[in-house]
């Protein structure tokens, strides 16, 4: 990416990361049943699906942020918090619904944390995986927003 295409390029917030309701279908004899499908309840294709299990007490995953894929975050089973960060605002969401999720944008700061007991954390991508979409140290994702950090 250039440096015009850097500054054209949409500023997403923490508040851009919205929640989103899977529609369910109960059923009093055989559970629940909550889907995700490409570009219909999910705006976006989905190239990759993984899934986050047995994170110890105390610690946190993600910790980084994406130049330009998004993600949707379901808690598939316990809960767990999301902390988003735009650099300058922070927001921390709860998910402990199998059936609602979160979407985050690009260039939003992510770490996940406070999991519960067997916690199963299911994300879904909007493209494969890239060592160079990921920022994994704080200051350089400041430096990569041109937001200063000490204002």
């Amino acid at each position: 990416m250039n440096e015009h295409d850097n500054k054209s390029k949409k500023r997403f917030s923490v508040h851009d990361c919205e929640l989103v309701n899977l529609e369910r279908f109960p059923s009093d004899r055989l559970g629940n049943l909550s889907v995700v499908e490409s570009n219909r309840n999910m705006p976006f294709d989905i190239k990759r699906i993984f899934f986050i299990y047995d994170v110890p007490g105390g610690e946190s995953r993600g910790g980084h942020s994406h130049r330009r894929i998004r993600e949707f975050i379901v808690a598939a089973s316990g809960s767990f918090c999301i902390t988003l960060d735009d650099g300058v605002e922070k927001r921390t969401v709860m998910l402990n619904q199998p059936y609602r999720g979160l979407i985050i944008e690009p260039d939003i700061w992510l770490t996940l944390h406070d999991f519960s007991s067997g916690a199963v954390a299911l994300v879904f991508t909007s493209d494969f995986y890239s060592a160079e979409d990921h920022i994994k140290d704080y200051d350089e994702y400041i430096r990569s927003i041109n937001i200063n950090k000490y204002e």
